[in-house]
């Protein structure tokens, strides 16, 4: 079995353990109810941002043990005033070291869009997102079939909340709906765990128009964004190349300063050819 079935068969188990413990109208009392969520679209295409996505977690599958001592409340303001356009926050606990209390926690702290990242397999707990703060879910194209897919971003949809649709080829792309505004390709294969941003490049093109298109996982470099930027992505998220980091904010704070030096000068050069052009 490979990991990613191993963690949704262990998501069945937690989820309908959840559903026993939490029924969804004790989840309806939630503040977060009557509270309308952060535009994940919206913050993304704001031309005082670039796009970044800044992710929160203390583990992974593939590396083990990432930084199991950062702090929420620190780290999530730290990425806001660094500018990053949105958050995103595991709430695996077994393989990612997540919990719904730091994305509460970063929903208390931030007016910037939150992303639930999760396993998402049950309609339940699109209504447990609503309840703990969040602002758009991540639902996977390998995880879900069509009709389920629809489904659930349709409920979402119907509570305030965006989807992040993840996709991992362009054959999965034949499970989209008119529910979906964003698309994010993951760059990681959920199999083996590897990582390459060509895998974003591959795909951009077969995306519809329309649709925001996202780069996730394996993002290193500023020459990345660049790069991906210039294939049409909009949004970049962001996970480990942070968190690895003693302190995760200041590592994304470096990274954004350094992503607008490069635009600049790339802004002035061109000025400089074009006005080079117009004296010829």
């Amino acid at each position: 079995m490979d990991i990613l079935s191993q963690i949704v068969k262990n998501k069945r188990i937690e989820v309908d353990e959840r559903k026993s413990l939490y029924p969804v109208k004790l989840l309806e009392k939630s503040i977060f109810f009557k509270t309308k969520p952060v535009s994940l679209k919206k913050y993304l295409l704001r031309k005082d941002k670039d796009g970044i996505i800044a992710e929160f977690k203390t583990k992974s599958p593939s590396r083990g043990e990432i930084n199991p001592y950062a702090d929420i409340k620190k780290t999530s303001v730290g990425y806001m005033q660094a500018g990053a356009s949105a958050l995103s926050i595991l709430t695996d606990k077994k393989y990612f070291g997540g919990s719904f209390n730091n994305l509460t926690v970063a929903r208390k702290y931030n007016y910037c869009p939150i992303l639930q990242k999760d396993f998402f397999i049950d309609e339940y707990q699109v209504i447990e997102a609503k309840s703990i703060g969040a602002d758009a879910i991540l639902l996977i194209a390998s995880v879900l079939s069509k009709t389920k897919l629809r489904s659930m971003a349709k409920l979402a949809v119907s509570l305030g909340l965006e989807v992040l649709f993840e996709v991992h080829s362009a054959a999965e792309l034949l499970k989209l709906n008119e529910s979906i505004a964003i698309i994010g390709v993951n760059n990681r294969n959920l199999k083996t765990f590897e990582t390459n941003i060509n895998q974003s490049i591959e795909i951009a093109s077969e995306i519809p128009k329309g649709l925001i298109k996202v780069s996730e996982s394996g993002i290193h470099t500023v020459s990345d964004i660049l790069k991906l930027k210039a294939n049409g992505f909009q949004g970049f998220l962001i996970g480990g190349n942070f968190m690895s980091s003693g302190n995760p904010a200041k590592a994304c704070r470096g990274f954004i300063s350094e992503l607008n030096r490069c635009k600049k000068n790339v802004t002035k050069k061109m000025s400089y050819e074009t006005e080079s052009v117009r004296i010829k």
